[in-house]
């Protein structure tokens, strides 16, 4: 079993939040628009950090990350992108491969808005975490904590705070 904090939008700012909230996890996902390297360094001291740059990230930022990142992990296999739309409504960049090769986790940023749902169409798990800047239209920062064992998605929590 592995416990994973994920997060996204931070455009440069780390809410010291995030550190405790994810202090139990075994890693940290952020995905995209990190913003600065700044946020990577200090994540990746506390746990191992999977990320994908967004579109506010520069060349230092895209030199580290990519823009798309699949993987497997405890039996789930895991696409992480910046934007990637959500069930229904995938970005045209997304779309042909997410029908093609679906993962059983699909995780993105960019809106601002914490979403998790199903889509059942491809059996596929949508996250996305909304965002933990200061950043953009948001009122509430949020992201998200869960487990994944045996290639499912578990004990799934919430953390919202109000953008000050």
């Amino acid at each position: 079993m592995k416990r994973i904090g994920l997060l996204s939008d931070t455009h440069s700012f780390l809410d010291e939040a995030v550190l405790r909230h994810f202090e139990a996890c075994d890693e940290i996902w952020h995905a995209g628009d990190i913003g600065s390297l700044k946020v990577t360094d200090a994540l990746e001291k506390e746990k191992p950090l999977r990320a994908v740059f967004g579109n506010i990230d520069g060349a230092d930022i895209r030199r580290v990350f990519k823009e798309n990142l699949r993987f497997e992990i405890e039996g789930l296999k895991v696409w992480m992108t910046h934007i990637g739309g959500y069930p229904g409504n995938y970005s045209p960049l997304v779309r042909k491969e997410i029908y093609a090769d679906p993962p059983g986790l699909f995780i993105c940023g960019h809106s601002h808005i914490l979403k998790v749902m199903m889509d059942k169409k491809l059996n596929c798990l949508h996250m996305n975490p909304g965002a933990m800047g200061n950043h953009g239209f948001h009122v509430v920062k949020t992201m998200l904590r869960f487990s994944i064992e045996n290639g499912r998605v578990l004990d799934l929590d919430v953390f919202e705070k109000k953008r000050t």
